[in-house]
């Protein structure tokens, strides 16, 4: 399931709102900073990020620009008790909508920026470990 691409949101309903509370409520849960919907099971574009500043969902996301560059350290709730390093863009912006349909344009720098990639590519079938520079290592949870 990871691997595969997911299919687009096309109905801003009462089903999406509930995947989006889910998917807050399952990030909390594991102390996250970013949940997509493949790792849940479900292959739509849905997002849900939360940094430690509140969390914000982002409905068929796209990346409109990136820039820069930063080493980053990275894990995944799909790939428990593993880290690796990779590499980013310091810099992004994506466009969205919230589960009401309304746009959506998040600007992010740092643990933002990098939370956004990582999350976008869950939604391409892509993980951290794909990117990984050397070997991940173990981490106590």
């Amino acid at each position: 399931m990871l691997r595969r691409v997911s299919r687009p949101v096309t109905a801003f309903d009462s089903r999406l709102w509930e995947l989006v509370k889910d998917m807050k409520q399952t990030l909390r849960h594991a102390e996250g900073a970013g949940l997509a919907a493949p790792q849940v099971g479900i292959l739509r574009r849905v997002v849900v990020i939360d940094i430690g500043e509140g969390a914000f969902e982002l409905i068929n996301p796209v990346m409109t620009e990136k820039s820069g560059e930063q080493e980053c350290v990275e894990g995944c709730l799909s790939v428990p008790g593993k880290r690796g390093k990779t590499r980013r863009p310091a810099r992004v912006t994506v466009e969205a909508f919230d589960h009401r349909g309304n746009p959506v344009r998040i600007e992010g720098e740092g643990l933002l920026a990098l939370a956004l990639c990582h999350e976008l590519d869950h939604l391409d079938g892509k993980l951290y470990i794909d990117i990984a520079e050397g070997s991940l290592w173990e981490v106590d949870e």
